[in-house]
């Protein structure tokens, strides 16, 4: 049987479990998948545990999601953005081993494998909805989840535009955007957009003339609150919101009485994970079951 799980703290809330459940069934697959909830200070020895037990891969939630970099081996777009949510413990993605380094008394200790989803689901949520990931997009929340997006977004292609409650860490954010475009000479120039941060006093300007709005926030979840004027909204935008909780934000319904295009925060969650089984197993995921067993519990 392969063991796959999550690991963070708190866990009870996820709709991992059912949704990677379903997946198997589906398939007939003798696997598993259950939740680790350590302390924050445990986090080492957990992962170390899952290796020992012959957990075979983990997706990664908060607080850890950058504390695990130090106990992976990151590919190069997590080490980009700065943040891990999948690790395999069996090989990378060319079937080649997993990274073995000695330990202080001889042994040797592999080294799980360390991947971000989230930015990859937050590509192919937008695509499966129809967006084209064209023109300018303004990221809300320069968080785990603002980062990942915001270096999706840019490695497409598009101009992002960061605000965020502490303007600072939005310009930091888009700093580090720029400075990735700049040096990444396996891509061509072009096809990296330009960025810039804000506060959240400039989004009724920033959202004037732009094609995308997604709030990568937690604004919105289990309140009735949006991050974005109302009156910024309108019908030329594409509008994604990563809450899930509830499926049909105060952004989301006001986006689209506005007449703009919206994207659930469940179809990020859907695809971030579909894109975990892939990498664990080399199986394509039956998302509409995936799909279904996620929704079935919003």
């Amino acid at each position: 049987m392969d063991v796959f799980g999550l690991i963070g703290n708190p866990v009870g809330h996820s709709l991992s479990p059912p949704m990677h459940e379903a997946a198997y069934r589906e398939l007939d697959m003798d696997a598993r998948y259950v939740t680790f909830e350590p302390a924050p200070g445990d986090l080492a020895d957990a992962i170390s545990g899952a290796r020992a037990l012959g957990i075979t891969g983990l997706n990664v939630t908060i607080p850890f999601k950058r504390d695990v970099l130090d106990l992976c081996e990151p590919d190069d777009l997590a080490a980009r953005i700065g943040a891990i949510n999948t690790l395999d413990f069996r090989s990378v993605g060319d079937g080649s081993p997993a990274v073995e380094e000695p330990t202080a008394n001889g042994d040797t200790l592999t080294r799980p494998q360390g991947y971000n989803t989230d930015a990859i689901g937050a590509r192919r949520a937008l695509e499966d909805s129809g967006v084209d990931l064209e023109g300018r997009a303004v990221v809300v929340g320069a968080g785990g989840a603002g980062r990942a997006i915001s270096f999706a977004l840019a490695d497409a292609g598009m101009d992002v535009t960061v605000a965020n409650r502490t303007a600072e860490t939005a310009r930091e954010l888009a700093a580090s955007l720029s400075e990735d475009a700049s040096a990444d000479t396996d891509v061509d120039a072009s096809a990296n957009g330009t960025s810039d941060g804000h506060g959240l006093d400039a989004l009724p300007a920033l959202l004037a003339d732009a094609d995308l709005l997604v709030n990568a926030t937690s604004v919105g979840m289990d309140e009735d609150r949006s991050p974005v004027p109302r009156g910024a909204l309108h019908g030329d935008l594409a509008v994604f919101d990563a809450v899930y909780r509830p499926i049909e934000t105060r952004l989301l319904c006001e986006a689209r009485a506005a007449g703009a295009r919206t994207i659930d925060g469940a179809t990020m969650l859907l695809h971030q994970g579909a894109a975990a089984f892939e990498r664990w197993t080399g199986r394509s995921p039956p998302l509409n079951v995936m799909d279904e067993a996620l929704r079935a519990r919003l």
